[in-house]
């Protein structure tokens, strides 16, 4: 049954197999290069204020192959998980009722369990396998990019904390659990529906729903965020904006922890409401002195809530965590439902 499974998915394991090694060598190639440049701005010994040093590293990355390179491994971490669940598990049972062999494996002396416990472990193994690899190479890689944005965020806004949304799914352990559950969810749908193409389109909706869902509504909360209520300084403004007719004003304060992922960063009034202005005639001038001097006296308070760069470890667990308990509640759908279905 093992080598039959095999069989069957060796073309898919060469073309994975091909595209890890093109990948490999690009990254061996250009990884030396990338720690040397960090090294010499002086980042590796930097430890306290080194915006400046970071924002400088960076642009210089954007003049060579660096920069494409970033972007594209952090394009093949968000595919990667969705493909697998798309081409290798939705089309790996679903084939099988399409075609009717299964009939033929169901009346042998393997059983059903037997049977689709070897597809699933077997092919879910080297999905898992595929994804840890590529996130361990792209992770080394990017290491030095990633630590140099996690200083210039500090107060300059230039790039993505790890913590980041972006930058969180695509680095770490959690690849893994993405790709367990894209490849669960795509053999269960397969099983449920016993059409190929169906499958794959539910497999892609419901995979593609819960990367937009998860970090926006679930990964916040895993860890209670921490919270901070600070006088509003009103000489450090990253934002500032009057709104048309009512002259209703945005008023945003800088907030400087590096590595930080800022949840929310409100400006609000001694009662606790949301500060909105209206804007005097000292903002709606050409007197930024006398605006910043009138936002002074109005006694704010700016609350800000976000997750400290320290638990990118700690959540990364807890998510990985999640989805492989959905992987495996969706693997035993799969075989329930196949126990249970005439052949």
């Amino acid at each position: 049954m093992i080598w039959l499974t095999w069989r069957q998915f060796r073309s898919q394991a060469i073309a994975a197999a091909a595209l890890l090694a093109v990948l490999a060598i690009a990254l061996a190639v250009t990884g030396p290069d990338l720690v040397t440049r960090f090294d010499q701005a002086g980042l590796t010994t930097c430890h306290a204020t080194c915006t400046s040093l970071a924002s400088s590293f960076l642009r210089e990355l954007k003049t060579g192959p660096y920069n494409a390179l970033f972007d594209a491994g952090i394009v093949l971490m968000y595919l990667a998980p969705a493909l697998m669940g798309i081409f290798w598990g939705a089309p790996l049972i679903a084939r099988e009722f399409e075609t009717g062999t299964q009939r033929l494996a169901w009346n042998q002396s393997v059983t059903r369990t037997h049977w689709t416990a070897v597809k699933l472990g077997l092919i879910g193994l080297v999905a898992v396998a595929t994804a840890g690899l590529l996130s361990l190479m792209i992770s080394w890689w990017a290491s030095p990019i990633d630590h140099a944005m996690n200083f210039g965020l500090s107060g300059s806004g230039s790039g993505f904390p790890r913590l980041s949304p972006l930058l969180f799914a695509a680095r770490g352990v959690a690849p893994l659990g993405y790709a367990a559950f894209a490849f669960a969810l795509g053999v269960t749908a397969g099983a449920l529906i016993r059409k190929t193409l169906p499958a794959m389109a539910i497999t892609l909706v419901i995979f593609a729903a819960a990367q937009i869902l998860v970090p926006n509504l679930v990964r916040p909360h895993l860890i209670s965020p921490v919270q901070v209520t600070n006088a509003f300084n009103a000489k450090q403004n990253n934002e500032l904006m009057i709104s048309a007719p009512s002259d209703k004003m945005t008023v945003v304060g800088s907030f400087n922890r590096p590595g930080a992922w800022v949840l929310s960063n409100k400006t609000v009034t001694p009662s606790g409401q949301v500060f909105t202005g209206p804007a005097t005639a000292a903002c709606l001038g050409n007197s930024p002195t006398a605006c910043t001097n009138w936002l002074g006296g109005q006694h704010l308070r700016q609350e800000v809530s976000y997750q400290p760069a320290s638990r990118f470890w700690p959540l990364q667990w807890i998510e990985t965590g999640i989805y492989l308990i959905l992987a495996a509640g969706l693997a035993w759908l799969c075989a329930w439902q196949i126990r249970r279905r005439r052949a």
